[in-house]
């Protein structure tokens, strides 16, 4: 399940795992931030992407629950 709320020109969203975890680059394919998996794969490793306050360079690092995923500083995911 997703959910999106958008504040001051910052996208908020959550997104509910149905599995114990999700790679990186399929979490922003899944979530439509990206054209393709080659996309995802070129904006991590271009380090837009944060994992909890962290930049997150692996493409297939493990998503689990718990974790806060920003991409380009403008959309922050809430993993559940």
């Amino acid at each position: 399940m997703i959910s999106i709320r958008k504040t001051c020109d910052r996208i908020k969203m959550k997104f509910e795992l149905k599995d114990e975890y999700i790679e990186l680059f399929k979490l922003l394919k899944v979530l439509d931030l990206v054209d393709s998996g080659a996309h995802a794969k070129m904006v991590v490793a271009d380090g837009y992407v944060k994992r909890n306050g962290e930049t997150e360079l692996r493409k297939r690092a493990k998503i689990v629950s718990g974790d806060i995923v920003t991409v380009g500083g403008d959309v922050t995911i809430e993993v559940a």
